[in-house]
C-alpha cells in the first residue's frame, strides 16, 4: 500500500508540473498586456510608467525566465501576489476554498446518492412506468443548461415563494453565531447545491441503471437465486455491490467536471468559492491569480482520483492495489 501510494504522489506530481507549465504559456498567449490595463486602471499610461510595472512584476524577462520563477515559488508553496486584490494568492484561495469544498461535497453526495437510488430502483423495475419516469427525468436534468435551471430556481423558489435565500453564502448583517449561523449557511446552500448535484445525478442514474443490469443477468446471480435468496439480499449484495464499479470510476472523473460547473453555479448564486475568484481573475486580467486557482483546482482533481483508487479496494477486496 506504501509503494503503491508513494507511486500514485509521484505520478500526480509530475501530472501537476506538467499542467502548471501548460496553463502558465496558455495565459501567456491570450491577448492583451497585463502591464497596460493595470497603468490604465492607475489613469498613468505613460511608457515609462508601464515598463517600471513590468518590471516590477517580471514581465519583461523572457518567457522561459518567467517560468523558470514561477515554478520555483510553486515547489516553496507560494503561489505569487495579487495586484488586483492587493492580497497574496494563497490567502485570497485558502479563503474561499471552504466554501467552493462545501457546495462541490454536498453537489457531489446529492449526485451520487440520488443516482445510485434512483439507478438501482430504475434497473429493479425495469420496462414498467416508474423505470421510465426515472429515467426521463434523469435525461431533462442532464439535457437543460445548467445556468437556465439555477435561473429558474431562483425565480420559483426564492422570488416567487419566498422559500430559500437566492444569493451569497450566508445572511448579510444577520449576526448569528453556531448551530444558527450554520443553519443559515445550509439555507443558502440549497439551490446551489441542489442545481449541482441534480445535473450530475442523470449520469449515474444512468450508469447505475445499465451495470445493474448487466450483472444481474451473470450466472453467479442466477444461482443466488436458485438458492432461494430473498430478491432484496440479491440485488444488494450480489448486484448492486459489482454494479458500483464503473459508477465509482465515473465519480472519480466527474469530480473534476465538478469543479469546473461549480464556476457557473457559483457565479449564478454569487457563492464567495474559487469559481467565482477565478471567473473575476480572468475578467480583470489578474494572471498570477488565475494560475494560481489552477493549481489548486488541479491538486483538487489529483487527490480525488487517488481516493477513487483506494476507494476501489473498499468496493470490491478482490482488487489489488499496486504501484
Amino acid at each position: 500500500m506504501a509503494r503503491f501510494l508513494a507511486a500514485r504522489l509521484g505520478k500526480g506530481l509530475l501530472v501537476l508540473l506538467a499542467i502548471v507549465v501548460l496553463n502558465f504559456f496558455l495565459i501567456r498567449l491570450a491577448p492583451g498586456d497585463p502591464a497596460l490595463v493595470m497603468a490604465g486602471e492607475a489613469g498613468a499610461g505613460d511608457e515609462v510608467y508601464v515598463a517600471q510595472l513590468r518590471e516590477r512584476f517580471g514581465l519583461d524577462r523572457p518567457l522561459p525566465v518567467q517560468l523558470g520563477l514561477y515554478l520555483g515559488h510553486v515547489l516553496t508553496l507560494d503561489l505569487g501576489y495579487s495586484v488586483r486584490q492587493q492580497m497574496p494568492v494563497g490567502r485570497l484561495i485558502l479563503d474561499r476554498l471552504p466554501a467552493t469544498l462545501l457546495l462541490t461535497g454536498t453537489a457531489f453526495l446529492i449526485s451520487l446518492g440520488l443516482g445510485v437510488a434512483l439507478g438501482a430502483l430504475a434497473a429493479r423495475r425495469a420496462g414498467r412506468w416508474s423505470d421510465a419516469a426515472i429515467t426521463g427525468l434523469a435525461l431533462l436534468f442532464y439535457a437543460t443548461p445548467l445556468f437556465w435551471v439555477s435561473l429558474m430556481a431562483i425565480l420559483v423558489f426564492s422570488v416567487r415563494l419566498d422559500w430559500l435565500p437566492a444569493f451569497g453564502f450566508e445572511t448579510v448583517g444577520g449576526g448569528y453565531e453556531g448551530l444558527a449561523r450554520a443553519a443559515d449557511i445550509a439555507r443558502h446552500l440549497v439551490l446551489p447545491s441542489l442545481t449541482l448535484g441534480l445535473f450530475f445525478m442523470a449520469v449515474y442514474v444512468r450508469m447505475t441503471r445499465a451495470s445493474m443490469l448487466e450483472v444481474g443477468s451473470l450466472d453467479f446471480v442466477k444461482t443466488a437465486r436458485a438458492k432461494g435468496l430473498p430478491e432484496g439480499v440479491v440485488q444488494r449484495r450480489h448486484v448492486l455491490r459489482n454494479a458500483l464499479l464503473p459508477v465509482v470510476t465515473l465519480a472519480g472523473l466527474q469530480a473534476g467536471t465538478l469543479v469546473g460547473g461549480a464556476i457557473l453555479t457559483e457565479t449564478v448564486f454569487a457563492w464567495p468559492g474559487i469559481g467565482r475568484l477565478m471567473y473575476e481573475a480572468l475578467l480583470q486580467r489578474d494572471y498570477t491569480l488565475l494560475l494560481g486557482v489552477f493549481v489548486v483546482s488541479s491538486a483538487m482533481v489529483l487527490l480525488l482520483n487517488l481516493l477513487t483508487d483506494l476507494i476501489y479496494r473498499v468496493v470490491d477486496p478482490r482488487i489489488e492495489v499496486r504501484a
